[in-house]
């Protein structure tokens, strides 16, 4: 069988779910192709071209149309949503993704289409960019904890850890950390865009539509 680009795309992120990311090399992906690992570079040049396609697919779809009834917080909530279960769809998925750089079609529309949200509702564009970045980066960030500590060993996890700390159980503190550890990732996520999404909309300009008004503005 010919091998393609999307071929090798493919292989890399089934690579990348059975041996993760630095387990991830040309030569083993060769093997797992049933090719030689030459053949891999007619298609890419080296592997951080490689890895440029792989972050690009795994962003497949997070840029599609957002609702329009939502208000601007509400559709970058979704978009962000979006991004962190499409992060989550492969071994550390979000560590290949924060690794490059590349303008791909799919990278692209998902930046943009949050940049897009936030000028639509009155950010000048350069702010509405800035605003982009920072919570890709949050959402990148949360992403790569996550994931890591999802693969810890059984036994192993942030909750065990704080216990064989010894914090003292009677410091309201030390409970509420305990707990934060205790909670699904997922959960803690949500209410982290959430808070930093409150915190973008303190920032907005005074004619930017707040979601109470555009609320008002749809009904009426």
């Amino acid at each position: 069988m010919l091998l393609r680009r999307p071929n090798v795309v493919t292989g890399a992120l089934d690579l990348l779910d059975a041996e993760g990311l630095d387990g991830l090399t040309m030569r083993r992906l060769g093997v797992a192709l049933n090719v030689q690992a030459g053949a891999l570079y007619r298609h890419f040049p080296n592997k951080d071209a490689l890895l440029d396609a792989m972050a690009d697919q795994l962003l497949e779809g997070v840029g599609a149309p957002l609702p329009s009834d939502l208000s601007w917080p509400d559709q970058l909530e979704l978009l962000g949503e979006r991004l962190h279960t499409a992060l989550l769809s492969r071994r550390d998925g979000a560590r290949v993704v924060s690794g490059t750089f590349a303008p791909g079609p799919h990278t692209m529309a998902a930046s943009r289409r949050a940049a897009q949200v936030l000028a639509e509702a009155g950010f000048p564009p350069n702010r509405a960019w800035e605003h982009t970045f920072a919570v890709f980066y949050f959402i990148l960030g949360h992403t790569i904890e996550e994931q890591a500590q999802s693969r810890m060993p059984t036994g192993d996890n942030w909750s065990a850890r704080l216990a064989a700390a010894g914090l003292d159980t009677n410091d309201p503190l030390a409970m509420g950390l305990k707990t934060l550890a205790a909670t699904n990732p997922s959960e803690r996520f949500s209410n982290g865009l959430r808070v930093f999404l409150a915190g973008i909309q303190q920032h907005a300009p005074e004619d930017v539509v707040g979601p109470n008004e555009a609320e008002t503005t749809r009904d009426s």
